[in-house]
């Protein structure tokens, strides 16, 4: 079977800021998976025990740079060396909570170190696909129960949401200013935002993290510490994000079509949302045993109860659907922590094989009856069917 996006990257220069983090060191496994140099550029591996480490992601990559994206020299030095014919910007501060306990270095990382990445996109003076990621939270929350489009006001009550909102802002004021999709044939630079719904996935060792919570306790043997079970949020695989990354990376690769350089939602089907109580009590399942208690205050902070993510624009324009349920994406990340607890050598191959599972389910569910233009595999050769 052929390989999803393998006409987009194989041989391709690209560029990963963020790759020591969770999604991040997934995606490098990937892009050398369909053939591609991949150079990185992050700080250190934000926690200990890592996937960047546990993965062996810096074997894989052909360039590995440990810096912040706010040293703008040494951001253009390596991003010039790498000579790259895709960014994918993930380098931020992820963790909501963090947030609050410090809010500027928040915002000086999630926008102006977004501003630091597009100056040196500047400063090559070369055409290339960048695609910046930012987050669901960057929308103005409002505990609407249908999913927000994007099209929807950008700002959130908290530090975190209110950059990533930020972040949008300044992606959309450099494309107009700098990039405009109508004036490619001047630039060259097809600059896209992508905001995904909740990851969960192996490798994931965030602070305050649910997944991480939930293992650590159920490792231990005690109950998992709720904080706010009736939260509902659009919960994705890690793949499943990245896949939808790849998709619009794939679209800006391969056409000159304007319409690829603007924001995408990537999410799960209607449906697939589902409470914090409701993934704890399905990976419970799956992992064998377990249990949960509410511990939340009426008095904590402030984090939102609904979010829904509406994914009829990447699935119209891009082609692009989820591969895999939410049961799927908890039964994905629990085998890969119980294979960790019990045969922790050899996780870099079930890492690999869930990547190539995750490929196998898209080339089965490739979507054209949303595409606007036709036949998704002649239309956009990126996806592979």
């Amino acid at each position: 079977m052929l390989r999803p996006f393998s006409n987009a990257f194989a041989g391709k220069s690209v560029f990963v800021t963020g790759h020591t983090g969770f999604k991040g060191s997934w995606l490098c496994l990937w892009l050398e998976r369909l053939g591609a140099h991949v150079t990185g550029y992050a700080l250190a591996p934000p926690t200990d025990p890592n996937h960047y480490t546990v993965g062996r992601v810096r074997d894989v990559l052909t360039r590995d740079h440990e810096a912040d994206i706010r040293d703008q020299d040494r951001l253009n030095a390596a991003m010039k060396e790498a000579d790259p014919d895709v960014v994918l910007h993930l380098a931020a501060q992820t963790v909501v909570r963090e947030g609050y306990r410090s809010p500027k270095e928040t915002f000086d990382v999630n926008v102006m170190g977004t501003a630091c990445v597009l100056e040196a996109v500047r400063e090559l003076g070369k055409p290339l696909s960048v695609l910046c990621i930012t987050s669901d939270k960057c929308y103005e929350n409002v505990e609407q129960i249908w999913g927000y489009r994007e099209t929807d006001a950008f700002g959130d009550h908290d530090p975190y949401g209110g950059s990533k909102g930020a972040a949008e802002v300044l992606i959309r004021s450099y494309r107009h200013s700098f990039f405009h999709p109508e004036k490619l044939q001047e630039h060259g630079v097809k600059l896209a935002s992508a905001r995904a719904g909740n990851v969960i996935g192996g490798g994931d060792w965030t602070a305050n993290a649910l997944i991480v919570d939930l293992v650590d306790s159920l490792r231990k043997d005690q109950p998992v510490e709720l904080r706010n079970p009736v939260a509902y949020r659009p919960w994705q695989h890690v793949l499943q994000a990245l896949s939808g990354y790849l998709t619009i990376a794939s679209r800006l690769l391969l056409s000159d079509d304007p319409t690829y350089c603007s924001g995408y939602n990537i999410g799960p089907l209607p449906g697939n949302e589902l409470s914090v109580r409701e993934v704890v009590e399905c990976f419970i399942n799956e992992w064998g045993d377990g249990s949960w208690v509410d511990v939340s205050d009426p008095d904590q902070l402030h984090e939102a109860t609904l979010l829904h993510l509406a994914i009829d624009k990447a699935r119209r324009e891009l082609g692009w659907k989820p591969a895999w349920t939410v049961e799927d994406s908890i039964r994905k990340t629990a085998q890969w922590y119980r294979w960790l607890q019990d045969d922790a050598r050899s996780i870099g191959e079930l890492t690999i094989a869930q990547i190539a599972d995750y490929e196998a389910a898209m080339s089965d569910c490739c979507d054209t009856s949303d595409n606007s233009n036709g036949d998704v595999s002649e239309t956009h050769p990126a996806i592979i069917c």
